[in-house]
């Protein structure tokens, strides 16, 4: 696995935006985005651009979503994952640092 410049990346904890409201359905979860912004509120107006954007994530992401508390670091949390789904989430690693790439470029979690 990759070294970031401050230690190993499997040693970094995620943590859930605050901010983001999300819900959990018969173990479904749903982020919920506010689209907000003078920019935001002319598409809305102009393209009928909803006020909330709402994203289910999958199976595995649904999972992974409520272990991402600060306590547990990505190593814990594949741990997890490779407990629940087995070989269904390989190359498991790999994965999980895309997932949390994409999660963070979206500023819905951050690494600490």
């Amino acid at each position: 696995m990759e070294k970031s410049r401050s230690g190993n990346y499997l040693d970094k904890k995620p943590v859930r935006n605050g901010k983001l409201r999300w819900s959990d359905e018969d173990g479904k979860i749903t982020l919920e985005i506010e689209n907000t912004g003078v920019w935001n509120r002319i598409f809305q107006k102009l393209l009928k651009k909803p006020r909330v954007t709402y994203i289910h994530l999958d199976e595995m992401g649904s999972f992974i979503w409520p272990l991402l508390d600060g306590d547990k670091d990505i190593s814990e949390i594949g741990k997890a994952v490779e407990n629940q789904f087995g070989d269904k989430a390989n190359p498991l690693y790999e994965r999980l640092a895309k997932y949390f790439r994409i999660l963070e470029s979206y500023n819905f979690i951050t690494l600490k």
